[in-house]
C-alpha cells in the first residue's frame, strides 16, 4: 500500500514515515500544500494522511481541491485542531477520517488499515485465495497453516494483489502502490519479487499456480477459473 504523508513538522513527519515504512507501507512525504497536490497529481495513493496547518495551501484547501475531481481518494486528516467544529468541517468537506494530535501510532496504523479495506469490507482484515490466507492486521501469511516468511515488499505485493483478487494488476500499478516515488528501481525488480513469492508458495506445498503472469498485461492472483 502506498501512502502520502502531508506534514510540515519535519521531525514528526520523519518519525511517522519511518514507523509506517517499518509496517511495510511505501510512503511519500510532502511538507506544504503545493507539494502535496503535486505528489497527488503524479501518483496514485491508497491513503492520504493530511495535516491542516500546512504552509502555502491550507490543508482544507488541499482537501477541497482533491475532492472536486476525486470522490474515491481515501483521506485521513491528522491535525492538532481538535475542536468539534474543526472535526465536523473536515469530515463534511470529504475527509474519510479525522485523528487529532497528539496521537498513538498504533491507532494511526489501525485507521489506515481500516481505510485501505473499505472497498473490501465484506472480508475485513482477513483475505484469502483458496488455502492461502493473509491477515492485514497481523501481517501473517499462511498456506494450509504453514506460515510464509515474506519480506516487506513481498508482503506488500501479495496484499495488493489479494485485495484485487481475480483482477490483473499491471506492473505500473504494483510499482506505484508498493514502492516510494523516489525509489531507484531496476527493470526486473518486480519480476524478482514475484518469482520469490512463487518460490516461497511452492515451498509450503502449494501445487497451484495462484500467482499468474498475464502476458503483456501484468499479474493476477486467483484459483483456477478466477
Amino acid at each position: 500500500m502506498k501512502l502520502l504523508l502531508v506534514e510540515d513538522e519535519e521531525e514528526l513527519s520523519g518519525i511517522v514515515a519511518r514507523g509506517l515504512k517499518k509496517c511495510g507501507y511505501a510512503v511519500d512525504t510532502a511538507y506544504d500544500g503545493e507539494e502535496a497536490l503535486d505528489y497527488y497529481r503524479m501518483n496514485e495513493y491508497d491513503v492520504i494522511i493530511l495535516d491542516l496547518n500546512i504552509p502555502k495551501i491550507d490543508g482544507l484547501e488541499v482537501l477541497r481541491s482533491i475532492r472536486q475531481n476525486d470522490k474515491k481518494a481515501k483521506i485521513l486528516i491528522l491535525s492538532a485542531r481538535n475542536a468539534v467544529d474543526d472535526r465536523v468541517q473536515g469530515l463534511d468537506m470529504g475527509a474519510n477520517d479525522y485523528l487529532t494530535k497528539p496521537f498513538d501510532f498504533l491507532e494511526l496504523e489501525a485507521r489506515i488499515r481500516t481505510l485501505t479495506r473499505i472497498a473490501y469490507i465484506q472480508q475485513g482484515n482477513k483475505l484469502s485465495c483458496g488455502d492461502l490466507k493473509l491477515n492485514m492486521a497481523t501481517k501473517v501469511v499462511s498456506f494450509r497453516s504453514v506460515k510464509l516468511f515474506l519480506t516487506k515488499k513481498e508482503y506488500a505485493i501479495l496484499e495488493y494483489m489479494m485485495l484485487h483478487k481475480g483482477q490483473v494488476a499491471s506492473t505500473e500499478q504494483l510499482l506505484n502502490h508498493v514502492w516510494d516515488s523516489d525509489s531507484d528501481l531496476f527493470p526486473d525488480t518486480l519480476k524478482y519479487h514475484i518469482h520469490s513469492l512463487k518460490k516461497k508458495l511452492a515451498e509450503t506445498g502449494c501445487r497451484q499456480e495462484l500467482i499468474r503472469n498475464v502476458r503483456g498485461m501484468g499479474y493476477k492472483i486467483g484459483e483456477v477459473g478466477e
